[in-house]
């Protein structure tokens, strides 16, 4: 996706010394968001909880038998 971005920063007129900065300055809040949440956690990875609610031990259908 930034592969995208620098194209359209170059349209914008920025040159190429700003595009790592720019993206940088991008994403600082998610990263300041995690590293709190990390401190909260006495830094701890902050991992979700994740529950499969599917069914279980169903048989395999080949692609062709669906």
């Amino acid at each position: 996706m930034d592969f995208y971005s620098g194209v359209v920063y170059s349209d914008l007129g920025f040159g190429l010394e700003f595009f790592t900065p720019i993206f940088a300055v991008a994403r600082i809040s998610g990263w300041v968001g995690h590293i709190l949440e990390y401190k909260e956690l006495d830094n701890r990875l902050l991992r979700p909880d994740a529950k499969y609610i599917g069914e279980l031990d169903v048989p395999y259908v080949p692609l062709e038998a669906r």
